[in-house]
C-alpha cells in the first residue's frame, strides 16, 4: 500500500504536467472545433455552428488532396527510414575503422531544429546557388527545381525527411539488437537456417516492438510535418507539397479560421490514433495473443 503510495507521488508531477499541456489544449480545441471563429474580426465572438465544420470537410478537396499528399508522403519516408537505418545499424554492430566517428557524424542531424533543416536545404536546392543542382547538372545533366517541379519538390522532401530522421530509427535498432539472445541465432546456424530465414523468422519477431514503437513515433512526427516544409516549398509548386500540417497553418493564419482548422486538427489526431491502432493489431496484438 506505501509503495502504491509512493508511485502515485512520483507520477504526480508529469500527470499535472500532461494534464495542463495535453489534456487542456485538446479539449479547448476540440471546444473551438464546433464552433466559427476569426480572434481577429471586428466582433471576435465565438458562434456555435454544430457540426458545420465537420461537414465541410467532407466536401473540401483542397484538404482531401493534402491527406493524399502526406500519405504518400509518410509511405515513402518512413519505409525508407526503417530499411535505411535498420542496415545502418547492423552496419554500426560492427567493428571497423572509424566507427565511433561516422557514428557521431550519422547522429548530427538529429540535433537540428526543423526549421534549420528546411532552410539549410532550401539553400542547397536554390537553382542559382545550390550545390545540388550544380552537381545534378554538372555530372547527370539534370535540371531540377523545386519550385516549378511537383515530383523534384516532392521528391526532396522525401529525401529531406530521410536525412533528418534516419539516425533516430538506426538508434533505435541498435538498441534493439544489442538486447537480443545469441542462443536463437546460433542454433538457427546449427540448423542450416540461412541469412533471410534467420531475419524473418527470429530477427524480425524479436525486434517487433522496436521496430512498432519507431513506426508510431516516425508517423505521429511525419503527419504533423509543417516547418521543414514550409521552409523549404511553402506547400508549393501547386499543391504537390501542401501537407496536413501545411493546410492547417494556412487556414488558422493566413485565413484566421480558427474553428475550421481546429476541426481539421482534431480529424488529423483521430486519423493518427487509428493509424495507430491499425499497426498494432496488424503487428504486436497476434504477437501477444501467442505468447499468452
Amino acid at each position: 500500500m506505501q509503495s502504491n503510495r509512493l508511485g502515485w507521488i512520483l507520477l504526480a508531477p508529469t500527470m499535472v504536467i500532461l494534464f495542463f499541456f495535453g489534456v487542456l489544449p485538446f479539449v479547448y480545441v476540440l471546444w473551438v472545433s464546433f464552433h466559427q471563429w476569426n480572434p481577429f474580426a471586428v466582433d471576435p465572438t465565438m458562434v456555435f455552428n454544430g457540426a458545420d465544420n465537420f461537414r465541410k470537410i467532407v466536401f473540401d478537396a483542397a484538404f482531401l488532396n493534402s491527406v493524399g499528399v502526406t500519405v504518400m508522403f509518410v509511405f515513402f519516408a518512413v519505409v525508407s527510414e526503417l530499411i535505411i537505418g535498420y542496415f545502418l545499424a547492423q552496419a554500426f554492430m560492427r567493428d571497423f575503422p572509424g566507427k565511433s566517428f561516422f557514428r557521431t557524424i550519422h547522429t548530427l542531424p538529429l540535433i537540428m531544429a526543423p526549421i534549420i533543416v528546411g532552410s539549410v536545404w532550401k539553400l542547397m536546392m536554390t537553382p542559382s546557388i545550390g550545390i545540388i543542382p550544380h552537381y545534378l547538372n554538372l555530372w547527370f545533366g539534370i535540371s531540377v527545381n523545386i519550385g516549378t517541379s511537383p515530383a523534384a519538390a516532392f521528391t526532396t522532401i522525401v529525401i529531406m525527411d530521410i536525412w533528418h530522421w534516419t539516425p533516430l530509427v538506426t538508434l533505435t535498432l541498435i538498441a534493439a539488437l544489442v538486447s537480443l539472445p545469441a542462443d536463437p541465432f546460433e542454433q538457427a546456424q546449427i540448423d542450416g537456417a540461412n541469412k533471410r530465414q534467420i531475419f524473418w523468422h527470429i530477427t524480425l519477431p524479436m525486434i517487433a516492438p522496436a521496430v512498432v514503437a519507431t513506426v508510431f513515433i516516425r508517423l505521429m512526427d511525419a503527419l504533423r510535418t509543417v516547418d521543414e516544409v514550409w521552409m523549404l516549398t511553402g506547400g508549393g509548386p501547386g499543391s504537390a507539397t501542401r501537407f496536413v500540417g501545411v493546410h492547417i497553418f494556412k487556414e488558422v493564419f493566413p485565413k484566421t479560421n480558427y474553428g475550421y482548422g481546429s476541426t481539421i486538427s482534431v480529424i488529423v489526431l483521430y486519423l493518427t490514433i487509428v493509424a495507430c491502432w491499425l499497426l498494432y493489431v496488424t503487428m504486436l496484438a497476434p504477437r501477444n495473443s501467442r505468447k499468452g
